[in-house]
């Protein structure tokens, strides 16, 4: 049979993938994409979505708690683990779904099964009907990450489970061992903690959420232990002992080990990228513990070969991804496209509390050079904050002293992750303090604690 000639090929249909073929096909290109699993990719189907439904059971569940705070009543409050889980599990589908919707309208073409590079210009694909060939002057890989597994800390799916094993919980954890306290560990954390189970996170750098600002982790920390979560940092778990219903965890800290047994252990130690059984090597193109090297509009440096999202390295984020997708199929269509700002990306972390930044934290500015001035204002400044019931948080600017510029923004507190974008907008349009601080903000609302950070770098704070 002849092979199919498109003008793109997408390999992998998560969110930079199947966004990049949509915008291709919008730019008039015969588009066609390649999934082995689900539309959607993990994100739709295995992370960022079906973790906020849960995490939003999570959430309604603890305000149940506090019903009596807003003149209200609630009793025999409870949950069935099944049900929430089937929630999440049904938010997802619908949405992949919506994928297929999607393929559909912008006349995508969409082949089920395992790709493989046989050439720069072709895809070879294994689908339950045969084997499909196709060839396009332009490839995009958007084949993402999975997680990553670490010696003796290997997932089992009963005692150990990785974020998957998490979603599709087999029961509910007692006492819970969560290994890193990035977004996806803390994440979790949070959801089972909520739940009612015994948790303690585990971190090897010296604080919780290690890439967030180290006020915004002191303060984020200080919350999850109010809620009963026992943090360990500086902390690694050189071994798992598994026995029937139980695992006893190695915890070693300043040379000295001791151990600790829970019934449940979820590993959240990074990602590794999708880059084996493509042909990659053969092609040429440069790998780099386990991710594409890529140029700033995401070319490997194979002529008409492109690499997007995760599988591209940090940051690991689908909003990053989807951008991408957008960029590299203006560049394959011959558009005048922008290269993304990795520091105007805005990462979010949706445990309880919320936490959102983009751009330098205040040591990051300083150790660049910047003479910097920074900005704080609390929640329980914040009358909407109060209204809420959501008093505990913070948000924190940093300026370059000498111009103005909005170098970062940090949060933590409720709905920080929908506030973010504000800032991601400021420093996109190279915002100054300037034109933030003459900037309208509407009353009563979160958003004015913004404003009043920006007025507290100043030396101007009205409600504090």
């Amino acid at each position: 049979m002849a092979a199919q000639s498109f003008d793109m090929i997408v390999i992998g249909a998560g969110p930079g993938g199947y966004v990049a073929a949509i915008r291709g096909a919008q730019l008039g290109l015969k588009v066609a994409i390649v999934e082995r699993e689900h539309l959607g990719g993990i994100c739709l189907n295995w992370g960022c979505i079906p973790t906020k439904a849960l995490l939003r059971s999570a959430e309604v569940f603890h305000l149940m708690h506090r019903a009596k705070e807003f003149g209200l009543s609630a009793d025999k409050i409870g949950y069935d683990l099944d049900a929430v889980v089937q929630r999440s599990r049904g938010v997802a589908k619908q949405l992949s779904g919506g994928i297929g919707h999607l393929m559909k309208k912008n006349k995508v073409t969409v082949f089920m099964g395992e790709a493989t590079l046989p050439a720069k210009d072709k895809v070879s694909v294994k689908t339950d009907k045969g084997v499909e060939e196709l060839t396009a002057k332009a490839i995009v890989l958007a084949t993402g990450a999975r997680a990553r597994t670490l010696p003796g800390l290997e997932a089992d799916g009963d005692l150990v489970w990785t974020y998957k094993h998490a979603l599709q919980p087999v029961r509910m954890p007692k006492k819970l061992l969560v290994i890193g306290s990035g977004a996806i560990g803390i994440e979790f954390a949070s959801f089972y903690n909520t739940l009612g189970a015994d948790t303690t996170v585990v971190e090897v750098m010296d604080r919780v959420l290690p890439v967030e600002d180290a006020e915004i982790s002191g303060f984020a920390k200080k919350q999850f232990e109010k809620q009963g979560m026992k943090i360990r940092e500086k902390t690694t778990v050189t071994k798992l002992d598994r026995s029937k219903g139980k695992v006893v965890a190695h915890l070693e800290k300043d040379g000295k080990t001791e151990t600790m047994e829970f019934d449940t252990v979820i590993s959240a130690v990074g990602i590794v990228g999708n880059v084996e059984g493509l042909g990659l090597e053969a092609l040429g193109v440069k790998i780099d513990r386990t991710h594409v090297v890529v140029d700033e509009f995401c070319r490997t440096g194979v002529e008409g070969l492109y690499a997007i999202g995760d599988i591209a390295g940090a940051p690991w984020l689908a909003h990053k991804a989807s951008h991408e997708g957008v960029m590299v199929a203006e560049v394959i269509a011959g558009k005048h496209a922008h290269p993304i700002k990795p520091g105007s990306i805005a990462g979010c972390t949706y445990c309880h509390p919320q936490v959102a930044s983009v751009g330098m934290t205040e040591a990051k500015a300083k150790e660049a050079g910047y003479e910097v001035k920074v900005g704080r204002f609390p929640f329980i400044g914040n009358g909407k904050a109060i209204a809420l019931g959501e008093a505990e948080g913070m948000v924190k600017t940093v300026f370059d002293a000498k111009t103005g510029e909005l170098l970062g923004a940090h949060m933590v507190g409720a709905e920080v992750t929908e506030m973010i974008q504000g800032y991601v907008i400021g420093r996109t349009l190279e915002t100054t303090e300037e034109e933030l601080m003459n900037t309208v903000f509407p009353h009563p609302t979160l958003s004015e604690m913004m404003h009043e950070s920006v007025l507290n770098a100043y030396g101007r704070a009205l409600h504090i």
